[in-house]
């Protein structure tokens, strides 16, 4: 890592922020105790990435399948490898998970038409930023209102995520 981690326990003063981390995430993962160095931005990654990923109306199966992608067109296999035992919770099956890693995604994936929507449209967020109309048009056909912010917001957060563990090279 190019950043010293936080022992969890190690500082009075952040007690408070590790008891929430905890709450929410189960453990402080080598991630939390980087983001320690920064009370005030630990605080506002935990509350936000934990709405975007325990209180999304996505189903939980294309959350993952979002943010493995993200993970793979990163190039972030710490984030990767962290997510697919949420995927495999979720029901993702280990041969789409495994189809996640790769460069292009196999033309015959068994996915729905919702799905790869959403793939294609995090890969458009992802690779090029800016959303082709034709892209945004065909996850708007699968999704709406809440749908549709937290689906943005979960590629967007874990483009974040993605980033700042390989900036930090954390989890290396």
């Amino acid at each position: 890592m190019r950043i010293e981690p936080i022992a969890p326990g190690s500082r009075p003063e952040l007690a408070g922020l590790e008891s929430r981390i905890l709450a929410e995430r189960g453990r402080i993962s080598p991630l939390y105790q980087v983001l320690l160095q920064s009370p005030p931005v630990a605080h506002g990654w935990e509350q936000m990435l934990s709405a975007v990923r325990n209180r999304n109306s996505l189903p939980a199966g294309l959350r993952e399948l979002l943010i493995l992608r993200v993970a793979t067109l990163n190039r972030a296999p710490y984030e990767f490898d962290a997510h697919v035992p949420h995927a495999l919770a979720a029901g993702v099956p280990q041969a789409t998970v495994d189809a996640m890693r790769m460069a292009e995604l196999p033309a015959d994936l068994p996915l729905g038409p919702a799905e790869r929507a959403a793939l294609a449209y995090a890969e458009s967020m992802t690779r090029a930023i800016q959303v082709p109309d034709a892209v945004f048009d065909g996850v708007r056909a699968h999704f709406a209102g809440q749908q549709l912010v937290d689906l943005t917001a979960t590629v967007a957060a874990y483009n974040m995520v993605s980033r700042f563990l390989e900036a930090l090279q954390v989890g290396y």
